[in-house]
């Protein structure tokens, strides 16, 4: 039997076209990764030369599935010369070729946000700004949001209408930083995440010649969850299939869910207007959820204006309704799961990889966590500190990235103290001065106190040498030696290994990060015998490979035996046969941030969408009436998603109903300001200035609606409900910056303010 005879007629119809513009859309669970793998080597069976195709994913394990499943159909060795990978990984290794062409290393290190979080933190202190006004992890994000629209740090400076945004914000050196962590990245021979993109259009924009070799050498160009791309991602392959216009992408708009990291839901919307003569193929057969749950999930996203009209429809067996469960309270939410996923194990026998629990925030694990493990199920959660975060696996790691790039200033600062050598910390900023001073890296400096005199004692500066000698030592075995005999030599000459040796007798910890570095080396030493005896593979080849990984390329096979804790946005690609949905209440799903735009609050549509399709058998949602934030009992209601499903697709738990609270988005329209924030959460309202009564310490009875009132955690707000009475009475409560809360007011402690 042929391979195209697997598919049914629409998927066949997708794979069989091979030129020109092609828009799959492609429903949950309706097969979308064996369209595009089989359509792959259909272009190879009608000897398309594979070294033409480029096809771009967004995980490095979905490329590495796909290569298999290609490789099977029309072998291993043709499959080899598709370029195949993570928009990330593909445009890292052109930018290696060119790197000279923008100033850059070819062996430049690929930092990691913490590193990138870092030397903003060495910025913002250098410049002797607030680091509560600018908080590195929101400067990062700012810079991030302009590199991924492609804003230069000058083209950021010279805007008047993101300036201003930025002095709104009591951040008016946002632009100085971030030209300063520009130079700063560049001086290190470094590359963050989003730089890996921005360079690859600049390169495109810049060098003529570079585009016409690549748009020439990948004719066909295929593109996974199109809906995910970014402004930055979308031009690149607009500029590559410029030439041929053979272009593919596969997507789901009801399923663009990463708005926050950059990704537009318009490139897949606008998708004809770039490419008028395109080809439009519907892939509406879902093969992995029950009829309840398709039905469900079709009732939901209807509600969303913005989208490409579908009907997903399945042959698949009707199953159980979904089940909405309430519960008491958050920790009672965790216990009830947790015995669910107990009794039903039990009764099917089946394995705890068979379970999900998915959640809008990471914090909403701790309930679960506790109460799984008080059963003694085994769980993982997803999206916790992976394995190459630790501190033993980055102090190691910060050792192959000085070896294979000795300017890269996060690593050198890292360990040029580690193990301890007695170099001291104000001698590292004597060096840091030195290096700014002399407008070069602090490595050049380290190699020549000649050339580049720094004021520390000579018994210290001995000492900075033999550390420089050392780095040398490595680097010139970087290219040679196989990346395992390599990485052993330096976790025992740097000294690691004996430090972590010697420490092992000092508890189960220490063992633990001795373990984990074997375990690093192992990895390395698999790594190595992978490549070939012409063409080793080598340290710097590794180096690149772990800056790539995600979460989901490190799952491996024999860890997978657990009932899964992730988040929503975690859980996209994957399926379950049970699902448990939770915290299935307003302002926590949907987000409160979410409330202020129709389109945010479609995407929470949409990521709900994608939460209940994860769901092959089971799909359960649940939510608590009270739960503990901030010291605080909080009050909750029902998310207004479970009211949007049509309830013949619902069953209710005893003591859970449907409540119609008649929602609108009425003055929540064009909330969102220009320039950058475009891409990012709208600043939210302020409370008029008001002044305080002299009473502080009202009882329950004091507070009527309309009063303007304070909360130790949430500021202030305004009273919109009253309900209850003696000491159950209840305010709901709007806060600027926390959206509406409804608060027990003998727990609360408020203090009344005077009426506007």
């Amino acid at each position: 039997m042929h391979f195209l005879d697997e598919l049914n007629e629409s998927q066949r119809k997708a794979a069989e076209h091979l030129y020109g513009a092609t828009m799959v859309i492609a429903g949950a669970g309706s097969g979308k990764t064996r369209v595009l793998t089989y359509r792959i080597a259909h272009m190879i069976e009608n000897e398309i030369d594979p070294f033409n195709i480029l096809a771009l994913t967004f995980t490095n394990k979905a490329a590495r599935e796909m290569t298999e499943r290609i490789g099977s159909i029309v072998g291993a060795d043709e499959a080899k010369n598709i370029t195949m990978g993570t928009f990330h990984s593909v445009f890292s290794k052109i930018l290696r070729f060119n790197a000279d062409r923008i100033g850059f290393p070819n062996n430049f290190t690929i930092y990691d946000t913490q590193d990138s979080k870092s030397v903003i933190k060495d910025i913002i202190k250098g410049f002797k700004l607030d680091d509560k006004t600018y908080k590195p992890s929101n400067v990062f994000g700012r810079i991030s949001t302009a590199k991924n629209n492609l804003i230069s740090p000058e083209a950021y400076c010279q805007n008047e209408e993101i300036k201003l945004e930025d002095q709104q914000a009591r951040r008016p050196e946002m632009g100085r930083i971030y030209m300063s962590y520009m130079n700063r990245c560049q001086k290190s021979g470094a590359m963050d995440f989003d730089d890996l993109l921005y360079y690859t259009n600049v390169l495109m924009r810049d060098f003529p010649e570079v585009l016409h070799y690549y748009q020439h050498k990948f004719k066909y160009i295929l593109v996974d969850e199109y809906q995910d791309t970014n402004y930055a991602q979308y031009l690149i392959i607009k500029k590559l299939a410029a030439a041929y216009e053979n272009i593919c992408v596969v997507g789901d708009d009801a399923q663009s869910i990463y708005s926050f990291r950059g990704a537009n839901i318009e490139n897949i919307l606008n998708f004809r207007k770039d490419y008028p003569d395109f080809t439009l193929y519907k892939l509406e057969q879902n093969y992995r959820s029950t009829k309840n749950i398709v039905e469900a999930a079709n009732s939901i996203i209807k509600k969303n204006k913005d989208q490409i009209h579908k009907s997903v429809w399945t042959e698949n067996q009707n199953g159980n309704k979904i089940k909405v469960v309430r519960t008491p309270t958050d920790n009672e939410e965790g216990r009830s799961v947790a015995s669910f996923i107990h009794e039903k194990q039990g009764k099917s026998n089946c394995s705890y990889n068979d379970f999900a629990v998915l959640y809008r925030t990471n914090r909403q694990s701790r309930s679960f966590e506790e109460a799984l493990r008080k059963l003694n199920i085994p769980y993982k959660v997803y999206g916790g500190l992976s394995f190459y975060q630790r501190k033993e696996i980055k102090d190691l790691l910060a050792y192959f990235r000085l070896a294979a790039n000795p300017n890269d200033e996060e690593a050198l600062k890292r360990v040029i103290n580690y193990p301890k050598r007695a170099i001291g910390k104000t001698s590292i900023e004597k060096l840091i001065v030195a290096a700014n001073n002399y407008t070069t890296s602090i490595w050049e400096v380290i190699c020549d106190f000649h050339k580049y005199p720094v004021d520390i004692n000579n018994g210290t500066k001995s000492r900075i040498s033999e550390f420089a000698t050392m780095i040398k030592s490595f680097q010139s075995e970087i290219n040679t030696k196989d990346a395992f005999s390599l990485a052993e030599r330096i976790a025992r000459s740097s000294g690691i290994m004996k430090e972590l040796i010697d420490a092992k007798d000092k508890g189960p910890e220490e063992v633990e990060r001795f373990q984990n570095v074997e375990e690093l080396l192992s990895g390395i030493q698999e790594f190595s015998n992978s490549g070939d005896e012409d063409n080793p593979n080598t340290l710097a080849d590794f180096m690149l490979e772990v800056a790539l990984l995600t979460d989901a390329d490190q799952d491996k096979p024999e860890e997978k035996n657990h009932v899964s804790l992730m988040t929503i946005h975690s859980s996209k690609g994957l399926e379950f046969p049970n699902v448990y949905l939770v915290g299935m209440e307003e302002n926590l799903f949907p987000s409160q941030m979410s409330l202020h735009s129709r389109s945010d609050l479609e995407e929470e549509r949409r990521l709900f969408y994608v939460a209940v399709t994860r769901a092959m058998e089971s799909c359960t949602l649940s939510y608590a009436v009270s739960r503990f934030l901030w010291g605080q009992s909080i009050s909750c209601e029902p998310s207004r998603f479970i009211d949007e499903i049509d309830p013949n697709y619902l069953e209710f738990s005893s003591k859970s109903k449907s409540m119609n609270r008649g929602l609108s988005m009425k003055g929540f329209e064009g909330a969102r300001t220009g320039g950058l924030n475009k891409m990012t959460n709208p600043s939210l309202r302020s409370l008029k200035e008001v002044t305080r009564q002299k009473s502080s310490s009202p009882n329950e009875q004091d507070i009527k609606v309309g009063y303007n009132v304070e909360h130790k955690t949430f500021g202030k707000g305004k009273v919109t409900h009253m309900e209850g009475s003696g000491a159950d009475q209840k305010a709901t409560i709007f806060f600027p910056h926390h959206g509406s809360k409804t608060i027990l007011l003998r727990f609360a402690n408020l203090e009344i303010l005077n009426e506007e």
